[in-house]
């Protein structure tokens, strides 16, 4: 179905109104940010209560406008509730404000020093750019709204046009939320269509932007943060290529499975995932040819989310078989057939466009002649945000060099598994170099992805009275904080 005619573009005004709104939600006495951490969390709380509530509605409207299958997306919507109540608890614990006391001390020189209290307080209004490949997790409700609203901050999340029915609905169910948490107007809104999204990351009243999409998107957005007259930190998740390192002896030992494995994850989702394995390094004469084009064949066409996605596919995998030193595996017909493009690592350094993101179901074999070639190739990937080594324990020299390599190049590095499927966890780091995104220090995922929503402030001999209670030597809300360095 068209889903542009189902749910109308937010005009100027409309997104002028959000923008206000959030701003004086932010305002003295109405701030979100004053509200005791309790009510915060209770707050998160809420919005996954009532999207759980409505799990059966908002997985069938999905499925509507994506065809991902009911299954995927229930777990879907489970997966977004949970993240909200883990960030729930987090924010009760309050360690994400890193509260640090510094008394004064009155010794004579270096030592000498007033009374510093320091904490992270909210940076204001957020920015959200919905996904189109996570309706749920990465979208209205998703990882970076909730992270927005555990720090503190409220949210004007921009819909994507791939499932714009059920991102009103989800909308709904938040503002529902909000309203029956007492939470100040302007806390959460929702905009529509392209010419809203510009205007929303120039509005002088939003102070940070979350993006997941392309990276030609993710790029123009950006170029819009920072060229504001007051410019603006830009979170973007944009194209990543994921490259996997399988050394001789993982092929000897277990070939037919790396092959498997691999072409399952390439075609987890019909490889419309930001962490599909879009490059497999493997060493000259594997044998896997065989494995490789059985397993790719077997998986049949399946719809794209998009047709700006499906036109993107279909562009790429034609750019890739132009080169001329590319054979294929596994073409099966249709536009959006898996497919892999083999070559040699020595042709992935001397064309890009073979270690650039096709978003699809589609990836790049490239063959090394030699140990130090693949790790040449480590060195020289695009930025990612995970990256894979399949190896032995007598294959240790070589694994050192590669993660040595690799800690530069990718935020997460996995061992004798696959790039797809990111745990919501305190350890995770959903980030990387560019391209895979414009701030590489930060993640999108977890209870860390709070961080970007808060900015240090620094309070120097500032009357007990008129300190945040948190920074009060009573320390009456009795949050964990560093004192004196301990």
């Amino acid at each position: 179905m068209d889903n542009s005619a189902v749910i109308a573009d937010s005009s100027p005004a409309d997104v002028e109104s959000c923008c206000r709104a959030a701003a004086a939600a932010t305002a003295e006495l109405a701030d979100l940010a004053a509200w005791p951490l309790k009510r915060r969390a209770g707050l998160l709380r809420s919005i996954a209560e009532v999207l759980d509530a409505h799990t059966a509605e908002l997985a069938g409207l999905a499925d509507e406008e994506t065809s991902l299958g009911s299954g995927r997306l229930t777990g879907e919507v489970g997966r977004t509730t949970w993240q909200l109540r883990l960030l729930a608890d987090v924010i009760e614990d309050g360690g994400f404000a890193e509260i640090i006391i510094d008394h004064a001390l009155a010794a004579e020189g270096a030592r000498a020093r007033p009374d510093l209290r320091r904490m992270l307080v909210p940076i204001g209004p957020v920015a959200v750019y919905a996904a189109a490949n996570f309706p749920f997790a990465f979208s209205v409700a998703g990882g970076d709204t909730a992270a927005a609203l555990a720090a503190g901050c409220p949210v004007v999340v921009k819909a994507h046009p791939g499932h714009p029915r059920t991102s009103q609905r989800t909308a709904d169910l938040v503002q529902q939320a909000c309203r029956d948490a007492g939470a100040p107007v302007g806390t959460f809104a929702l905009v529509q269509g392209f010419e809203a999204g510009r205007r929303l990351v120039t509005d002088p009243r939003i102070r940070a932007a979350a993006f997941t999409g392309s990276q030609r998107g993710g790029r123009a957005l950006f170029n819009l943060a920072v060229s504001r007259p007051d410019p603006i930190p830009f979170y973007g998740e944009l194209g990543s290529i994921n490259p996997v390192f399988v050394t001789a002896a993982a092929v000897t030992a277990r070939g037919p499975e790396i092959a498997a494995g691999f072409v399952a994850s390439v075609t987890l989702g019909n490889g419309q995932f930001c962490t599909k394995p879009g490059l497999l390094f493997l060493p000259a004469g594997h044998g896997l040819d065989d494995a490789l084009a059985t397993a790719i064949s077997s998986v049949p066409p399946a719809p794209m989310l998009t047709p700006e996605i499906s036109d993107g596919f279909s562009s790429g995998t034609r750019d890739i078989a132009a080169i001329g030193a590319v054979r294929v595996l596994g073409a099966a017909e249709g536009p959006a057939a898996p497919r892999l493009y083999v070559t040699t690592a020595a042709d992935v350094a001397q064309h890009s466009r073979l270690a650039e993101e096709c978003f699809g179901p589609s990836s790049v074999v490239a063959e090394y002649r030699y140990d130090e070639e693949l790790v040449e190739a480590a060195g020289a990937v695009p930025g990612s945000l995970a990256a894979a080594i399949h190896a032995e324990p007598d294959d240790e020299k070589l694994v050192r060099a590669l993660l040595a390599s690799l800690q530069s190049r990718a935020g997460r590095i996995i061992w004798n598994g696959w790039p797809t499927g990111v745990a919501v966890t305190w350890a995770m780091h959903h980030g990387g170099p560019w391209p895979a995104t414009t701030a590489s220090i930060h993640t999108s995922v977890g209870p860390t992805a709070i961080r970007r929503f808060l900015v240090p402030v620094t309070f120097q001999d500032v009357p007990a009275d008129l300190l945040p209670d948190v920074l009060q030597d009573a320390n009456p809300v009795g949050l964990r904080r560093r004192v004196d360095g301990k």
